[in-house]
């Protein structure tokens, strides 16, 4: 719904701008412009979202590689403790931690569409449960919120499209959206047990927390002394080895369980497959919104708005071009994805506000996407606090993305 809102104000708000140029400036080339973007961002969405489409085809293979090796069972003994802690209502070896975890992988990995199936099955598993069925369980709320907080590890899409756009280095993006969504994912769960009274000082949430949260300083501590040469190379070098390391243990995995591995990723890529075809419509139907947005003028009317501020305060005010995809993300992936695409479009994509654009598409999720989609998958009518426990933490990510784009790419 929100999306469909969103796509109708892209271009009634061209229509006017254009129209007020036309009557009151004169301007005859606005709408001339417009049309134009309307076949040339046509033809950007079909050639990204083909792309697009062989990479989620060989991860979601590899992912049903993992998921018929046992990976769940290797997640579940190393987080299992810690998920019994945060839903405690489930108790232990609940149904809805099976594909759970497989969720939380799939979104780490960058393959949101892959991750929505999962998501949508645990909240079944957890709605079973759940003694009212029209109000969501605290268990729900904080899978939901951990779910649009968006810890992604590997942000596979967002490198693909960089790669698409002529990016130099693709993969330049990963420790910065690492860092800035471990910032977004903390003030989720965080706000979310404060509401709940869940007792984060217990040992068990403490040794995870304080772990994950140490090494994250740890690491932030050495690259802010790194040389912009050095933060480069680190983050290439880093993001290469993670992901061929992650490909070959999930295939050595099914081949300890004894199981046909090629026919196995035949079957998930199929799956991926149909995934990334059935996402070329929204994706056309977006960049040509936007496209149109921006060929009005509306876009620049709203990044100059916001940098007269900035600039009046006396603050930096570099990041602004990137703003605009991240005050979409909460609203519409696919709004925020053709926002980032457009941004390195627009000013390219190993630019700083190319870069940041990819930094801030990866920090968190579409919150009020997953709501309407999850809590409305299983009849939940009243959501409590996973609204604007979900907002809090979109916010924080926000803003961490941008001080680390800072660090990074200025």
């Amino acid at each position: 719904m929100a999306l469909n809102y969103i796509w109708i104000f892209f271009f009634v708000i061209a229509f006017v701008i254009a129209l007020f140029k036309l009557i009151f400036l004169g301007n005859m080339d606005t709408f001339s412009e417009m049309v134009n973007a309307t076949f040339e961002m046509s033809k950007t969405g079909f050639e990204i979202s083909l792309g697009l489409t062989g990479v989620l085809t060989f991860w979601s293979g590899i992912m049903k590689i993992g998921e018929k090796g046992g990976i769940v069972n290797i997640v579940s003994k190393l987080i299992g403790p810690f998920f019994n802690k945060l839903f405690p209502e489930l108790g232990r070896n609940h149904p809805a931690y099976g594909p759970m975890m497989l969720n939380f992988a799939a979104n780490m990995m960058g393959l949101d569409n892959a991750a929505t199936p999962m998501g949508l099955q645990a909240m079944k598993e957890m709605q079973v449960s759940n003694p009212n069925k029209e109000v969501a369980s605290n268990a729900q709320i904080m899978f939901l919120v951990l779910n649009a907080s968006g810890l992604c590890l590997i942000p596979i899409s967002i490198m693909v499209y960089r790669a698409q756009l002529g990016a130099k280095d693709p993969s330049d993006i990963f420790i910065p959206i690492l860092f800035a969504t471990f910032f977004a994912n903390m003030t989720g769960l965080i706000s979310v047990s404060v509401v709940q009274k869940i007792k984060l000082w217990d040992k068990t949430i403490l040794a995870y927390l304080l772990g994950t949260t140490a090494l994250v300083a740890a690491l932030i501590f050495s690259i802010s002394s790194m040389s912009q040469e050095q933060i480069s190379i680190f983050s290439k070098v880093a993001t290469n080895v993670i992901l061929f390391s992650l490909i070959m243990f999930f295939i050595l995995l099914g081949v300890k369980s004894k199981i046909n591995v090629y026919e196995t990723f035949i079957d998930g890529a199929k799956e991926g497959f149909s995934t990334a075809v059935r996402i070329i419509p929204y994706l056309v139907a977006i960049l040509v919104a936007i496209g149109v947005f921006r060929a009005s003028g509306a876009m620049d009317f709203l990044v100059a708005g916001v940098k007269w501020i900035f600039d009046s305060l006396g603050i930096n005010s570099e990041f602004v071009a990137a703003l605009p995809t991240g005050l979409m993300k909460p609203l519409s992936g696919s709004g925020s994805r053709g926002m980032m695409i457009d941004a390195m479009k627009m000013y390219g994509a190993d630019s700083f506000v190319g870069r940041l654009s990819c930094t801030v598409q990866g920090v968190s999720d579409t919150t009020f996407f997953i709501l309407a989609l999850y809590f409305g998958s299983v009849g939940i009518k009243k959501t409590r606090h996973a609204l604007a426990c979900a907002l809090l933490a979109d916010l924080v990510g926000l803003i961490a993305a941008i001080l680390i784009g800072y660090l990074f790419f200025h």
